[in-house]
C-alpha cells in the first residue's frame, strides 16, 4: 500500500451544540452529547499529532465553538502546535472581552456565518434573533485587525439575495465571502425539498456573482460553490477521499469528511484509540475510497476520474443507498435521472429546524470573564 501524501487541513468540530436552528445544517441528525466531547487536553493532543502529520490549518468549528468555555485554551493549544487557526462562528455570544481573550490566545482569523442580508429574514432562517450579534461580531474582528470571512449557505430562501449579501460583506469590510449552495447532508438532506432552489434562481444568482466579481476585483474575494445537483459534473470529494483533509468530530471520531459518519460499515476510528498517523495512512476507513480500484464503471475508465474522484461518496449513498455507486450528480451516472427528478420538483414543504445537542453538560468555568 502506497503511503498517501500528508493532509494540510483539519476541521475541528469542537461541539455540536449551537444557539441557532438552521434547517440546512450539515451536522448529523444524531448530535454528539456535550458529555461526550473531547476535553481541552485531548484536543491539544489532536493538534500536536495533526501538526506532526503535516497539517497546517485548522477550522475551530461546531456547532457553535463559542459554547466551549475552554475555547481560549483550545485555541492556544492549536497555535502552540504550529497550526493556523480560524474560528468558524455564528457570532452569537462573541463579546469584546471574549474576543480579546481569543486574540490573546493567538487566534488568526474568523469566518462568520450569515443567513440573509435582511435582518428579519436572517433571524427567521437561523431560528433565533442573531443578525445584530453577527454585525457586532464583524465590527469586533475588523477593529482587532484580524482577517474576516463571511460564509453564506445558499438555498431557495436566500438565493435571490446574493447581490445584497455580497454588498453586506463589502459594508462589513470582509476580506472574503464564500457563497456555498447547500450540500444536502444531515439536516440539509432532511430538508432538501424545502431548500432546493429553482434553475431560474440559480441562473440569476450566478450572473450576479460574475457581475460583482468584475466590479469588486482586488477588493473582495468571492468564492462561489456551485450546487452539483444542477451542474451535471460532480464535485471532488474533499479534494479526493483521504487526500487533503480530515475531520475530528466532538467525540474524537476521525473522518475523511464531515458527512462520512452517515456511511454504513465505514467504522471510523477514534483519536482516543489510534494515532492520527495510523488513521490517515493505514485505517480501512481512510483507505476505503482512495485511488480508483474501488470505482465502478463508468468512473473507472473516465478521463475525469483523477479530477472528481468519482464524486461524493456521501452523496452517492444519500441518493442511491450505495456509497460505491457513481455519484448521481454526474451526467454519465446510471442514476443521474434520480437527481434530475429532485431538481425539477416544485414542492416546498416547511423547514424542520435543527434541534440542539442534549443533554447539556455544565461547561468548565470561564476564567477569562471578570
Amino acid at each position: 500500500m502506497t503511503t498517501p501524501p500528508p493532509p494540510w487541513a483539519l476541521l475541528s468540530e469542537l461541539t455540536h451544540a449551537c444557539p441557532l436552528h438552521c434547517g440546512y445544517c450539515s451536522n448529523p441528525l444524531e448530535l454528539t452529547r456535550r458529555s461526550q466531547e473531547l476535553s481541552a487536553s485531548q484536543w491539544a493532543d489532536v493538534f500536536r499529532q495533526a501538526a506532526e502529520l503535516g497539517v497546517l490549518h485548522t477550522h475551530l468549528s461546531g456547532g457553535e465553538p463559542l459554547l466551549r468555555r475552554d475555547l481560549e485554551e483550545i485555541t492556544s493549544s492549536a497555535v502552540d502546535a504550529g497550526l493556523y487557526t480560524q474560528l468558524v462562528t455564528s457570532g452569537d455570544g462573541l463579546s469584546s472581552h471574549r474576543f480579546d481573550a481569543l486574540v490573546g490566545a493567538g487566534l488568526h482569523s474568523v469566518q462568520l456565518s450569515v443567513q440573509h442580508s435582511d435582518p428579519r429574514r436572517s433571524d427567521e432562517i437561523a431560528g433565533r434573533r442573531s443578525f445584530d450579534a453577527k454585525r457586532a461580531a464583524a465590527r469586533l474582528v475588523k477593529e482587532r485587525g484580524l482577517p474576516l470571512g463571511v460564509n453564506v449557505v445558499l438555498h431557495r430562501h436566500n438565493l435571490d439575495a446574493v447581490d445584497d449579501l455580497i454588498q453586506l460583506a463589502v459594508d462589513w469590510q470582509a476580506d472574503r465571502i464564500e457563497l456555498a449552495n447547500t450540500q444536502f447532508y444531515g439536516w440539509g438532506l432532511l430538508n432538501r425539498a424545502a431548500l432546493m432552489p429553482s434553475r431560474e434562481q440559480l441562473q440569476a444568482a450566478t450572473e450576479a456573482v460574475e457581475r460583482r466579481r468584475k466590479s469588486l476585483a482586488g477588493t473582495l474575494d468571492i468564492t462561489w460553490v456551485v450546487p452539483d445537483y444542477f451542474s451535471g459534473t460532480p464535485k471532488p470529494c474533499m479534494g479526493g477521499w483521504g487526500a487533503v483533509s480530515l475531520t475530528v468530530t466532538p467525540d474524537g471520531t476521525v473522518l475523511p469528511c464531515s458527512a462520512a459518519a452517515s456511511l454504513p460499515g465505514l467504522d471510523p476510528p477514534n483519536a482516543a484509540d489510534r494515532s492520527l498517523r495510523w488513521i490517515w495512512e493505514e485505517s480501512p476507513a481512510f483507505n476505503a475510497y482512495r485511488g480508483s480500484d474501488w470505482m465502478p464503471y463508468p468512473c473507472r475508465t473516465c478521463e475525469r476520474r483523477t479530477e472528481d474522484f468519482g464524486g461524493c461518496r456521501c452523496q452517492a449513498y444519500a441518493l442511491t443507498g450505495d456509497a460505491t455507486r457513481t455519484d448521481p450528480a454526474c451526467s454519465l451516472s446510471p442514476d443521474h435521472r434520480v437527481l434530475v427528478a429532485l431538481t425539477e420538483t416544485d414542492d416546498s414543504p416547511q423547514l424542520v429546524p435543527r434541534r440542539p445537542a442534549s443533554p447539556q453538560r455544565p461547561a468548565p468555568a470561564d476564567h477569562s470573564r471578570p
